[in-house]
C-alpha cells in the first residue's frame, strides 16, 4: 500500500509556516525535506524519522523505531506526532541541524566550449 495523497498534503498543512518544509514522491512514497535535508519518509500513510541522537533526546530512551520499509534501517516511527504541530516541527528541525550537508549536485551536462576555427 502506498501513501494517500491526502495522507500527504495534511502533513505539509501541519508543517506549513515551521520554515522550508518540502515533499517529494519517490517510488509510490514520499521524502520529506528540510533544508534540503531528507528528515523524513513517508511510508504507508506513516511517518518515519530519521534516527538522530537529537531526535532521541526528545523523543525519549522508549521511542518507538521501525524500517520505513523492508531492508530499511529503524527509524523513529512518530505518525502519532502528525496532528501535534509544534513537536513535529520540532523534532525535524533538530533532526536537520543533527545531520550532515547533503553533497553538492553535479551538472547533469556541463556544455564545453567550442573551439573556434
Amino acid at each position: 500500500m502506498s501513501t494517500d495523497r491526502t495522507f500527504i498534503d495534511h502533513l505539509a498543512d501541519q508543517l506549513h509556516g515551521f520554515g522550508a518544509f518540502a515533499h517529494r514522491k519517490m517510488f509510490g512514497e514520499y521524502a520529506l525535506y528540510l533544508d534540503a535535508k531528507v528528515v523524513a519518509l513517508v511510508c504507508d500513510n506513516q511517518l518515519f524519522v530519521k534516527p538522530t541522537d537529537a531526535g532521541r533526546a526528545l523523543l525519549g530512551p522508549d521511542a518507538a523505531m521501525g524500517p520505513p520499509y523492508p531492508g530499511a534501517k529503524p527509524h523513529f516511527q512518530v505518525s502519532d506526532l502528525i496532528d501535534e504541530r509544534e513537536a513535529l516541527a520540532r523534532l525535524l528541525r533538530v533532526t536537520a541541524e543533527a545531520l550532515p550537508e547533503p553533497p553538492p549536485k553535479k551538472p547533469k551536462n556541463p556544455k564545453l566550449p567550442r573551439k573556434l576555427a
